[in-house]
C-alpha cells in the first residue's frame, strides 16, 4: 500500500528526532556559512545559538524566544545577513506561535521591536561606515526603516502562521473528542434500548405463562372431583401468587413501555417457525435470500426461540443496508449437541466499515440495533456472537445459542 508524500512528510514532522535533525542540520549550515563568510563575534555566537537552540524546541517550546533573540543579536551585529539566521528565526517565530508561548500579539510586537532595534543599530553603522545616510527629519529617511518593516511582516507571518496551526489542531482535537463521546454515547443508548426492548419482550413471554397458570390453577378447582378442602385451598393459593405475579409484571412493564412500541407488545413474539415469512420480506423489497435449515426441529424455549429470530432479522437488516442487492444466505442447525447454530451471510462487497454498533434498526416490533442488539440477545441466552468480513467479500453474522440449561 503506497503512502502519500503528505504524509510521509506528516509522519517525519511528528517523529521525536525530528527537531534534533533540523536544528542539528542548520547548526552545520550555519558553520559552513560562518567559515565561508566570517562575522564578528556577536554575530558568530548569534548565529550559532539561533540554530543549535532549535533542537530543545520541542521539548522546551520557549527556548524559541532564545532562537529568534539570538537570530537578531546576529543579524544585529553585522550588515551581512545569514542563510542560517533567516531559517531559524523563521522556524523560532513558528514554534512560537505554534505553542503560543506568548500571546501572538506580544510575540509579533516584540518580534517587531527587536527589528527597529537591529535596523537602529545597522543605521547607526551606515554612518560609521561613511555610507549617505539622511538624518531622521530629511526626505527620504522613512526609507532607513524599511528593514524593520520588512523584518516585522516576516514575524508577524512566521508567528500566525505557527498559531493558525495550533488553532487547526485544537480544533480537529476536540472534533474527535466530540465525536468519540458521541458514538460512546450512542452505544450506550442503543443497548439500553436493546435490554429495554429485551425486558419487554421477555415480559409478554413470562406473562403468558403466568396467565396460563393462574388459569389452570383456578379451573382446577371446579374440573377436579374429590378435591379435598386443602387442595382446594391450594390450588386458590397458587392462582392468587400467579395473579399477584401478573400485577408485579404489569408495573414492571408500565417502567419499560413507550408509545412507540406499545401495540408491539400486543402482538404475539416470533418464533423460528417465522423464518421462511423474514426471508421472503428480504425477497420482496429486492434482496436475495436463501433459508437452510439443518437438523431436527426443536422446540426451544421462547427466550431462545425470540433471540434467534430476532438476530436473524437484524443480520437481513443490515444486509440490506450495507450491501444492497447481495445474496444472503440463512443457515439454521439444530445440533445434536443442543446448541443452535444461525449463521447469516452475504456476498456483498468487502466492507470498508460496518459500524461495530450500528444505529439502523429493522422495521417492525423489537427493531434491533445493529451489532450491539444481536449480542445483546445472544448474551441474553448463555450464547455467543461474532460478526465481520470474510476472506473473498461479503459479512458474516455467526450466533451459537446452547439450549440445554433452558
Amino acid at each position: 500500500m503506497s503512502t502519500s508524500p503528505q504524509r510521509l512528510l506528516r509522519d517525519l514532522m511528528t517523529a521525536p528526532v525530528y527537531p534534533w535533525v533540523t536544528g542539528g542540520a542548520l547548526t552545520v549550515g550555519a558553520v559552513a556559512e560562518l567559515v565561508a563568510i566570517p562575522g564578528s563575534v556577536t554575530t558568530t555566537v548569534g548565529v550559532l545559538v539561533s540554530s543549535a537552540s532549535l533542537m530543545w524546541r520541542r521539548a522546551f517550546p520557549p527556548i524559541a524566544v532564545l532562537t529568534v533573540s539570538a537570530g537578531l543579536l546576529g543579524f544585529a551585529g553585522d550588515v551581512n545577513l545569514y542563510l542560517s539566521i533567516v531559517a531559524s528565526g523563521l522556524i523560532g517565530c513558528y514554534s512560537l506561535g505554534r505553542n503560543r508561548v506568548l500571546h501572538p500579539a506580544v510575540t509579533v510586537a516584540g518580534g517587531a521591536l527587536g527589528a527597529l532595534c537591529v535596523n537602529l543599530v545597522h543605521i547607526n553603522t551606515w554612518s560609521r561606515m561613511e555610507l549617505p545616510v539622511p538624518a531622521l527629519w530629511e526626505k527620504g529617511s522613512l526609507s532607513l526603516f524599511a528593514e524593520s518593516f520588512l523584518l516585522s511582516v516576516v514575524v508577524f507571518g512566521a508567528v500566525m502562521m505557527g498559531d493558525a496551526v495550533r488553532s487547526r489542531e485544537e480544533t480537529r482535537n476536540e472534533r474527535s473528542l466530540s465525536q468519540a463521546k458521541l458514538i460512546a454515547m450512542e452505544r450506550q443508548q442503543a443497548a439500553e434500548a436493546e435490554r429495554a426492548a429485551i425486558a419487554r419482550e421477555l415480559h409478554d413471554i413470562v406473562s403468558h405463562s403466568v396467565s396460563m397458570i393462574a388459569v389452570q390453577a383456578e379451573s382446577a378447582t371446579y374440573t377436579t372431583p374429590g378435591l379435598t378442602p386443602e387442595a382446594h385451598d391450594g390450588f386458590q393459593q397458587i392462582a392468587a401468587t400467579a395473579r399477584s405475579s401478573m400485577a408485579e409484571l404489569r408495573r414492571l412493564l408500565g417502567v419499560l413501555r413507550t408509545s412507540e412500541g406499545d401495540r408491539a407488545l400486543t402482538a404475539p413474539q416470533p418464533t423460528l417457525d417465522h423464518l421462511p415469512e423474514l426471508v421472503e420480506q428480504h425477497r420482496a423489497v429486492g434482496g436475495a435470500a436463501e433459508l437452510r435449515i439443518t437438523g431436527e426441529r426443536v422446540p426451544l424455549p421462547a427466550a431462545w426461540e425470540l433471540s434467534a429470530y430476532r438476530i436473524a432479522q437484524e443480520a437481513l437488516t443490515n444486509a440490506r443496508k450495507h450491501a444492497p442487492g447481495a445474496r444472503t444466505v440463512v443457515e439454521v442447525d439444530y445440533g445434536a449437541d443442543r446448541l443452535l447454530r444461525l449463521r447469516v451471510r452475504d456476498d456483498g462487497p468487502a466492507p470498508g466499515s460496518r459500524p461495530e454498533a450500528g444505529s439502523g434498526a429493522v422495521s417492525g416490533p423489537g427493531a434491533g440495533h445493529g451489532l450491539t442488539g444481536m449480542r445483546e440477545r445472544a448474551a441474553l441466552v448463555g450464547g455467543r456472537l461474532s460478526a465481520g468480513a470474510v476472506p473473498g467479500g461479503g459479512f458474516l453474522v455467526e450466533a451459537e445459542l446452547p439450549w440445554g440449561g433452558g
